[in-house]
C-alpha cells in the first residue's frame, strides 16, 4: 500500500514524494534505488528538503499552499519533494540521497526546475534558499517560456537573482564580532580583578 500525506515534514519517512493533484496528497513513491531522474516529457519542480534545515521549515508554509493553488492549472508540471535529514550524508533513503547527489544539491532548501522533452533534460534552473511566494510564482509560472527560449538559442535571464554570499564581507563581519567579544571578555576580566 502506498503512503500518502497531506504535507511532507520532519516526521515523514525519507524518500521521494510526488504531489497528486486529484487527492491533494503527497505520495511517497520511492525510498530505495538510484533516485529521481525524470524521463517523461514535462516540467518537474523539485523541492530538496532537509529535516534539520530551519530555512526549510520557513519555506514549507510558502511551498505547500503554492503547490495546492497552482497544480490544478499547471497540468504539465509535476511537483516533487526529496527528503533527507541532512543532504546525502544523513539519509535513510538511498533514492533520496542519490537524487541529492545526482543533481549536485548542496544547499537547502533548493528548488530545481527541469524541462524534459523527447525523454531528455533539455533545460534546468536551480534556486537555493527560501523563495518568497511571489518569487516562487515568477520562477515556476514562467519556466516553460524560458526553457523554450533557451531551446531556440535565445538568451534567458532567470526572473530572480539570489545574491551570492560575499565571503570577504562575511569574514569581516565575523572578525568584527570576534574582536568585540574579545574586548567584552577583557573588560569583564579587568572588572573582576578590581
Amino acid at each position: 500500500m502506498e503512503k500518502r500525506f497531506k504535507e511532507v515534514g520532519v516526521d515523514n519517512p525519507h524518500g521521494i514524494y510526488v504531489y497528486d493533484r486529484q487527492s491533494d496528497e503527497w505520495i511517497l513513491i520511492c525510498t530505495e534505488g538510484e533516485g529521481f531522474k525524470p524521463s517523461s516529457d514535462g516540467v518537474y519542480v523539485i523541492y530538496f528538503d532537509n529535516t534539520k534545515c530551519s530555512a526549510c521549515r520557513t519555506y514549507d508554509p510558502i511551498w505547500f499552499p503554492y503547490v495546492r493553488e497552482v497544480a490544478k492549472k499547471l497540468n504539465e508540471y509535476t511537483f516533487v519533494i526529496v527528503l533527507c535529514d541532512w543532504f546525502a550524508r544523513e539519509c535513510k533513503s538511498s533514492a533520496a540521497a542519490n537524487t541529492f547527489r545526482h543533481w549536485e544539491v548542496r544547499a537547502s532548501p533548493t528548488t530545481l526546475l527541469i524541462y524534459v522533452k523527447d525523454g531528455d533534460v533539455k533545460y534546468k534552473e536551480s534556486y537555493e534558499g527560501v523563495l518568497k511566494r511571489h518569487e516562487l510564482s515568477q520562477v515556476v509560472e514562467g519556466f516553460i517560456e524560458r526553457a523554450e527560449k533557451a531551446l531556440r538559442g535565445e538568451p534567458v535571464k532567470p526572473p530572480i537573482e539570489k545574491k551570492a554570499v560575499d565571503f570577504k564581507e562575511l569574514l569581516q563581519v565575523l572578525l568584527y564580532v570576534l574582536r568585540m567579544h574579545e574586548l567584552e571578555e577583557r573588560l569583564r576580566h579587568s572588572e573582576d580583578h578590581e
